[in-house]
This record gives C-alpha cells, sequence and structure tokens, in this order.
C-alpha cells in the first residue's frame, strides 16, 4: 500500500554549492500526492513534483523547477532515502534554493525517517515495470539502460585515472539492508582539481571535508578515509535510485550503467517514457 511519513520532519543544513543555510521540513500528504517539493522562501511558490519531466538542471546534481525563479537542487540523495523508506506521498518545504547537503550522504535523511516511521494508506503502491530494454549511449564511453526486471537491480561501474578509486563495480538488488549498510553512508565526492575550479566559478561554496570526500590524486584529504568499501560507485548508485525515483514511483528493472551521471539518469527516464509500450504502470497490494 502507498506510505506517507508518521509525522512532520525537520533538518537543517546549508547548500553545498550555495552555501546559504537550508531548512527542510517533511510533511504528511494525502493518498497520490507523490513527493512535492515547495520553496517556503517565495511568496506563494508553486509546487514543485519530484518526476523526471520536471528536472531542468542536471550539472553536479540534481535540479527540479519550472525556471530559476523557482527551483530546489541537488534532491537525489533525499529521493534515495525516500524510495528505500517506501514513501509514495509526502510534502517537502525548503527555505533556500538549495537542498541541506548534510555529511554529503543519505544516511541523516534515512535515520530521521526510521525514527518518526511511516504511516501505510489506504491505495495500492503504484510500480513503473519495464516491459523492454532501452538505451542511450555517447562517444565518450558513458553508457545507460533499462532492461525487464522483477526487482529493482542496479549494475553500475566507474573509473578513474587515481589509484585509489580506480575501476569500481556495483552489481545487485537494491533492498533496504544493502541501502543501510552499504549504499546510504556513502558521500559525493571529487578529486581536488575540481573543488579548486568550482570554488573559482563560485560554487561549493558550502563544502568541505564535513560532506564530501576530496582525493588528491593517490591521497584522501579526509582523515578518517572512505567509510565503506568502494565508496566512490556506492555513492553514484545512491545518486541513481534518487534520480530513478524521479519516475514518479518506483521502477521495476535492470539499470545498467558505465560512467555515467545526473544527465544520463534522467535521459535514460525520458527515452523510457517516450514509448508507451517501453513499461507498464501496475499496482501491487
Amino acid at each position: 500500500m502507498q506510505q506517507t511519513i508518521a509525522k512532520e520532519l525537520e533538518i537543517e543544513g546549508v547548500g553545498l554549492h550555495s552555501g546559504i543555510k537550508s531548512i527542510l521540513k517533511l510533511k504528511p500528504a494525502k493518498i497520490n500526492t507523490g513527493i512535492v517539493f515547495v520553496r517556503t522562501d517565495l511568496n506563494g511558490a508553486k509546487p514543485i513534483s519530484a518526476t523526471y519531466d520536471n528536472v531542468i538542471d542536471t550539472k553536479n546534481c540534481t535540479c527540479i523547477g519550472y525556471d530559476k525563479s523557482n527551483m530546489v537542487s541537488t534532491i537525489e540523495h533525499l529521493m534515495s532515502a525516500l524510495y528505500i523508506m517506501q514513501i509514495d506521498n509526502v510534502i517537502v518545504e525548503v527555505s533556500a534554493p538549495e537542498m541541506p547537503i548534510i555529511d554529503g550522504s543519505a544516511q541523516t535523511f534515512l535515520q530521521k525517517m526510521q525514527e518518526i516511521g511511516v504511516t501505510k494508506q489506504n491505495t495500492p503502491r503504484k510500480y513503473v515495470k519495464v516491459l523492454k530494454k532501452v538505451d542511450v549511449a555517447d562517444d565518450k564511453g558513458n553508457a545507460i539502460s533499462l532492461e525487464p526486471s522483477d526487482d529493482f537491480h542496479i549494475n553500475f561501474v566507474i573509473e578513474f585515472p587515481s589509484k585509489i578509486v580506480g575501476r569500481q563495480e556495483f552489481d545487485g538488488i537494491i533492498d533496504q539492508e544493502i541501502f543501510v549498510k552499504e549504499i546510504a553512508p556513502c558521500r559525493t565526492f571529487c578529486e581536488k582539481y575540481q573543488v579548486d575550479y568550482l570554488r573559482s566559478i563560485g560554487l561549493i561554496k558550502g563544502g568541505s571535508l564535513e560532506n564530501g570526500v576530496v582525493l588528491d590524486g593517490d591521497t584522501i584529504l579526509n582523515p578518517g578515509g572512505f567509510k565503506v568499501k568502494n565508496e566512490c560507485v556506492n555513492h553514484k548508485v545512491l545518486d541513481a535510485i534518487g534520480d530513478m525515483y524521479t519516475a514518479g514511483c518506483s521502477v521495476l528493472g535492470k539499470l545498467t550503467a558505465n560512467k555515467t551521471g545526473h544527465y544520463h539518469n534522467n535521459l535514460i527516464l525520458k527515452t523510457l517514457f517516450a514509448d508507451k509500450t517501453n513499461y507498464q504502470i501496475i499496482e501491487k497490494e
């Protein structure tokens, strides 16, 4: 059955790129509401449904909105936690253009929702069942596909020149046990030269070693090192889970991704939904 959160939840933090303090309030919602974001710092702002067709930017994060005056960026970590908690309906109020980055993972979002629990609702959940394979590739070696599966399965490969990352692969069905142990704690990551560049153009004003993993060649600048084995590829899986939840409901299919990111995640959903013979919306009781 569909679910919402059991009671209101509030989380505070700063935006990764803006450095602006952001107050996040999650509120229970009625059946068939979906996941809806509302900018509380804007008077009368139109609510934004967290769906793939409302994604307006995928550079460095997933951003939903109607234009730059009414948008919310970096939604993917919260969306990933909402997916694994099977939250179908929730109002997400945010007091800034950017979500709080917290520690760069989904762990705080997950733990807070686990603490308050969920409320079952009296309508069956909807699922997007992939009926035939769809894929997208480019000339840079980036490739992504969705194909039929009875579960939500992800196979993700990354490859970086840094020996500390190198080639990493995740392959498995996304269930709560795997998510809690291997995915939720995994932080966003980047190379130090990327940090220097992004700061030079006015981004990651809220970034620090407290909310991301920074690599400098073959060295991790974070004192504690990685939190889990293959943290880098597992964070890409975390992002992909959140991005796939913008399908509007849970996906039953296998996602195979090679060296891809938010742009490709959004593109594969657009490709899937472009042809009604590619998928079926089903209900489970």
